[in-house]
């Protein structure tokens, strides 16, 4: 799911000469200031640091908010154009000559295209009158900004919810969606994620529509011919390593090419390990925050930082030059027994291999059961521009694609979980050992969503894991937050 190394999909430049045909192309990421969190990259997108006193609604639900822890076509037309030139296609559409509503649906996942235009083709039979045009682009991030600058922002969106989509919520870009009907099937720990992520004023920018988790994914035949048991602590992880490396096995498939590809387990192991209230305390320290002080990242993060060189450490030997993709292809080849990816990584893997037989499992980053969580987020919000000029039609939009049986079809094609109150419990038997953390609210948000992304987090993972140097890597990243804090306090 590498967003931004897609071959972009082009229809509304189309659409009037070749049979109104379909579908997609789109815009998003940033430039180097403080508080733009530039751009996302791979799954799990950079992001800046939450609003302060946000607080949950009341709950609505029967579905537990996240517990607090210690602590991302047939119907579609391609054409290979440049991001300039779709963006200047990319404004909100307007009434046809025959009286027709065409709305502009930016997508930014490439591997969801088929997905939508089956939602947009049922829409569009059942309003007639109204017509959906899905765009995407490479880079999705930059693509949105552009757009933003230029005063194009599309009717409706799709978006990761991370760093972009927080900033842009604080700006007041998206609209309200507080009121809108559907948001009565949302649950709240979803709808949290999405708020604690920025808000403009008390309003709630983004309907979400699907969630993603980061785990561990493993071949279970493998772990059956080496007699393996899932792990449940952090001492049996490492003894089913040991295990698949005594027997000439990768215990994990490494794909440092792409920097990226070190944010799921950091993620996983820093959410679960840090302090209660580690964010809201580093950003009140302001630029008193840095190596020594308290908290900081050199104090609270280095066990986290530890175990995360200790699992890298059992890659294979040519996991500098593989990337993304080419671990995806490895895995599902049956080149190591597990994958440190999240579960946006099941569709690509079962591309390559339909017949593999993986699960998944969470993180266990201690030696007691009890203190493992799922780290998850909103892989997929739904926003709408805050001045479109065709609301009704695009809160129709809206709502049909929250209707339950198109967040199941998204959610079974994409390894995904529901957002919705009382979802029935995934029957994708790839997410089974995730579900009952999902049901019981055992999970917490994505750390790097917390982090600035003018803090260059990717690049110093991928040098930690390199060269091992722990202190080198907690001393920079305290001191590059503190660069960002004393930029903040100077506008």
């Amino acid at each position: 799911m590498t967003h931004d190394d897609v071959t972009p999909h082009s229809t509304r430049d189309e659409s009037h000469r070749v049979a109104r045909a379909r579908r997609g192309r789109s815009p998003g990421a940033g430039h180097e200031d403080p508080l733009d969190p530039g751009p996302g990259s791979g799954p799990e997108r950079r992001s800046g640091p939450s609003t302060a006193g946000n607080q949950p609604r009341p709950a609505r639900s029967g579905r537990p908010l996240p517990v607090t822890r210690p602590g991302r076509a047939t119907r579609t037309a391609a054409s290979l154009v440049a991001v300039a030139l779709a963006v200047g296609t990319l404004a909100a559409c307007g009434p046809d000559d025959d009286g027709t509503v065409t709305l502009n649906f930016f997508q930014f996942k490439p591997e969801a295209v088929a997905q939508f235009d089956e939602i947009i083709e049922g829409f569009e039979a059942e309003n007639p009158g109204i017509e959906v045009v899905q765009n995407h682009v490479p880079n999705a991030d930059t693509a949105l900004r552009t757009l933003l600058v230029k005063d194009k922002i599309p009717d409706v969106m799709t978006l990761n919810a991370g760093a972009t989509f927080g900033e842009l919520a604080r700006a007041g870009v998206f609209a309200d969606v507080t009121d809108l009907p559907v948001m009565s099937t949302v649950a709240d720990a979803p709808v949290k994620i999405v708020t604690d992520l920025g808000q403009h004023d008390d309003e709630i920018s983004g309907v979400p529509f699907a969630l993603a988790a980061s785990s561990i994914i493993y071949n279970k035949t493998i772990f059956a011919e080496h007699d393996v048991e899932v792990p449940q602590t952090w001492d049996e992880l490492l003894a089913a390593a040991d295990t698949f490396q005594a027997a000439g096995v990768t215990p994990f498939y490494g794909t440092l090419k792409d920097q990226w590809t070190v944010l799921p387990s950091f993620n996983n192991l820093a959410g679960a390990l840090q302090p209660d209230g580690f964010f809201d305390d580093l950003r009140a320290l302001g630029t008193d925050a840095g190596p020594g002080s308290e908290p900081s990242f050199s104090t609270d993060y280095r066990e986290a930082t530890e175990k995360l060189v200790t699992l890298f450490s059992y890659n294979q030997p040519n996991r500098d030059s593989r990337d993304y993709n080419a671990g995806n292809k490895a895995f599902a080849d049956g080149e190591s027994a597990m994958y440190l990816q999240g579960t946006y990584a099941i569709a690509p893997i079962l591309e390559n291999n339909p017949d593999l037989d993986l699960g998944t499992f969470p993180y266990p980053v201690t030696d007691d059961p009890e203190d493992t969580v799922l780290v998850t987020g909103v892989d997929v919000v739904l926003a709408i521009g805050r001045d479109t000029p065709h609301r009704a039609e695009v809160e129709k939009f809206v709502e049909y694609m929250m209707r339950p049986e198109n967040v199941d079809a998204y959610g079974a094609a994409q390894s995904t979980f529901s957002p919705l109150v009382d979802a029935a419990p995934s029957t994708n038997p790839y997410l089974a050992g995730l579900d009952d953390y999902v049901e019981q609210g055992r999970i917490i948000g994505y750390v790097d969503h917390q982090i600035p992304a003018a803090v260059p987090l990717q690049p110093m993972l991928q040098q930690l894991i390199i060269d091992g140097d722990v202190d080198t890597f907690l001393t920079h990243l305290d001191s590059e937050w503190r660069k960002v804090a004393a930029r903040s306090n100077q506008r």
